[in-house]
């Protein structure tokens, strides 16, 4: 006789939606973040009953930034789940931004049913050709039956692939609303192997040779490390580089902790001398655009030599004509230098003039941020209130950071001490990414030290952005400590009596400057509207204070809104991140 229970099982069906589910947890997805609606609501609870932590948003955007960091700290991609049409459009900002940052990321968004198509179905929009211009990879299963091979064999597993090889990048898939609970029978469902981790690959001998022979040479080297390093966990070949050799570095932004910041060899605080005079630069996944001046004069002295070392051929030789290219994984290639430099007993002398330009342009810079810091005026100066932060900042915190002078000057004050430890608006420039990432980075710290805090300095403009946020940082109670750098503006602002001044017996649309925010917000309150701690704070005092409170509570997260000058501005530059810039 036959089998009853093989055939019950031959016939048990299964819903698009949970094969979906099934699909993310086989390639190790541990995050979705979204927000839930028709047609999407059925794939987030089936993810939920695998085990993947889904966290819900307040706007697509922000779960988009959320999931893109994800990639970025994990080397995984993280998921974006989003409705339809205006919910996909939402998110369109976050794939550009993990594209342009270079990080793993998969948006999966519902769409109109196939046979409603071209009739003007609700929030019919066509996604996939939209999606093409800011991801990698974009498509759309053909039917039910397909979703186990289309999503998984030859579009999901090929949409993580594309996400995490050759240079990361975001990756969309489309879902037909009718494909979410159509049923499948279970035993057509193949479910693949998971995705490996890229090969690594080595740069070519005869060019490691060369650049190793370039830095021999040089007069006044410079090592510059970009997020690229940190997300190839390059920390421990550069960091040998840098000591073995007395090589100065300079970390971008978000390259900040590969080595520490308050390593002796880091000439942060001479930035743009060290950029200026430099005669040979290598560069450690750390891209030539405007963020480094494109590599150009008068940045750069007109022969610098440039060593690009990085993971993507089509940069080798963006904007200008490199001495050595050297393609591959940043780590393995650092250690392939490693090896080259290990053949001689050279080292760069820690006594050279251009060590002694580099300190004394250092001291100089630090002095004039010291000299600003201790002003006992107020309202307090940027300045004043980064010193006190950092102060306190635990050592193994994520910083999050994001703002116009508040993210410039707090790079220069608050210190990064492990990679992977900073997020900030990166290479597109993108304001209001800060409580998505630092959400991404709570999940994160939550699941590797429950002790571990995430920072986020916000200016008030930025914090605009996605400020109902800090609802979902209260409903999952998140460690997450939020400072609002707080100058009733968008880069400055007027106090409360110039306001009243300019306001008075005039329409505020004709007078009020463009960059001007309602003055003295109590933005903390939108914090403890659910339920966490909110602190006003107008003097050094008052800050310490609320900081201290606010780590040693671990309970709660907590807003500081910091009030400061509100013309209050960076020390003088010798050159501006934009090229153009009154700003």
């Amino acid at each position: 006789m036959p089998d009853s229970n093989f055939a019950e099982r031959s016939e048990e069906q299964m819903s698009g939606a949970k094969v979906i589910a099934q699909a993310l947890k086989t390639q190790d997805v541990e995050y979705i973040f979204g927000i839930v609606g028709i047609p999407v609501t059925e794939i987030a609870i089936a993810a939920q009953q695998l085990g993947i932590k889904y966290i819900g948003m307040r706007n697509e955007q922000a779960a988009c930034y959320a999931a893109s960091a994800i990639g970025y700290l994990t080397g995984r991609p993280g998921v974006c789940l989003v409705v339809s049409g205006p919910g996909l459009i939402h998110a369109l900002g976050g794939m550009a931004n993990a594209n342009m940052n270079c990080w793993p990321l998969l948006v999966i968004g519902g769409s109109s049913e196939r046979n409603q198509e071209t009739m003007g179905a609700f929030q019919e929009f066509p996604q996939v050709e939209a999606c093409r211009l800011y991801t990698k990879f974009s498509a759309r299963p053909s039917s039910i039956e397909a979703i186990p091979f289309v999503i998984e064999k030859v579009q999901y597993l090929r949409a993580v692939r594309t996400s995490i090889y050759g240079r990361p990048g975001a990756c969309y898939v489309d879902i037909p609303a009718d494909f979410v609970n159509l049923q499948v029978n279970v035993n057509s469902i193949k479910y693949m192997e998971c995705c490996m981790s890229p090969p690594i690959s080595m740069a070519e001998t005869s060019a490691v040779r060369m650049a190793a022979s370039v830095i021999r040479n040089a007069k006044q080297p410079l090592l510059i490390i970009g997020k690229g390093a940190a997300y190839a966990h390059a920390e421990e070949n550069i960091k040998k580089l840098v000591e073995q050799y007395k090589l100065p570095f300079l970390p971008t932004p978000m390259g900040k902790g590969v080595v520490p910041d308050n390593h002796p060899n880091c000439v942060g605080a001479a930035r743009s001398r060290a950029l200026q005079f430099a005669d040979v630069i290598v560069l450690f996944g750390a891209r030539l655009n405007w963020i480094l001046h494109f590599g150009l004069p008068p940045r750069y002295q007109p022969d610098v030599k440039f060593i690009q070392v990085d993971i993507c051929a089509e940069e080798l030789g963006n904007n200008l004509k490199p001495a050595v290219t050297l393609l591959g994984d940043i780590s393995a290639v650092s250690k392939q230098l490693l090896e080259e430099l290990d053949k001689t007993s050279w080292e760069y002398p820690p006594e050279s003039k251009w060590w002694k330009t580099l300190r004394e342009k250092m001291k100089s810079n630090e002095a004039a941020s010291k000299e600003l810091a201790s002003k006992k005026s107020l309202p307090m100066n940027y300045y004043t209130v980064f010193y006190h932060v950092q102060e306190q900042l635990p050592r193994d915190c994520f910083v999050v950071s994001e703002g116009a002078n508040t993210m410039d000057i707090g790079r220069t004050v608050l210190q990064n001490y492990l990679p992977r430890h900073r997020l900030d608006a990166g290479t597109f420039g993108t304001m209001g990414v800060g409580l998505g990432f630092a959400i991404a980075a709570a999940m994160v710290a939550k699941d590797r030290s429950p002790e571990q805090r995430v920072i986020c300095v916000e200016g008030d403009s930025a914090f605009g952005f996605s400020g109902m946020e800090v609802e979902t940082i209260c409903r999952y109670n998140l460690p997450i400590i939020l400072l609002v750098v707080n100058n009733n503006g968008i880069y400055q602002g007027f106090d409360m009596n110039t306001w009243k001044e300019t306001l008075k017996f005039r329409d505020p649309t004709a007078v009020v400057p463009p960059m001007c925010l309602l003055p003295n917000s109590h933005y903390e309150q939108v914090m403890t509207a659910f339920g966490g701690k909110g602190y006003f704070v107008e003097t050094p005092e008052e800050l310490q204070k609320s900081l201290r409170q606010s780590l040693a509570d671990t309970t709660k997260p907590s807003l500081i809104n910091i009030m400061i000058e509100p013309q209050a501005t960076r020390k003088a530059q010798d050159f501006h991140w934009l090229t153009r810039s009154n700003m």
